[in-house]
């Protein structure tokens, strides 16, 4: 898999490289699309504020990407 997504990345970043992972982000109940801060912030930091495991985010965005490959 190429395109791996990490925490490390910008929200905006992932969403416009795979825009299947807003599903992800709306299971998780992250609005990151209309946030203003998903202009600038990582996956992490946006997981964290929200209280969620970023790790946990990242997993289920590439195993959706993965999916979505096939």
């Amino acid at each position: 898999m190429a395109d791996k997504v990490t925490k490390e990345m910008n929200i905006m970043d992932i969403v416009q490289a795979h825009p299947e992972s807003i599903a992800v982000f709306q299971k998780y109940g992250l609005g990151c699309i209309g946030c203003a801060a998903a202009r600038f912030e990582n996956l992490e930091a946006g997981a964290r504020v929200h209280g969620f495991d970023p790790q946990a985010m990242v997993d289920d965005i590439n195993m959706l990407i993965e999916a979505n490959e096939g």
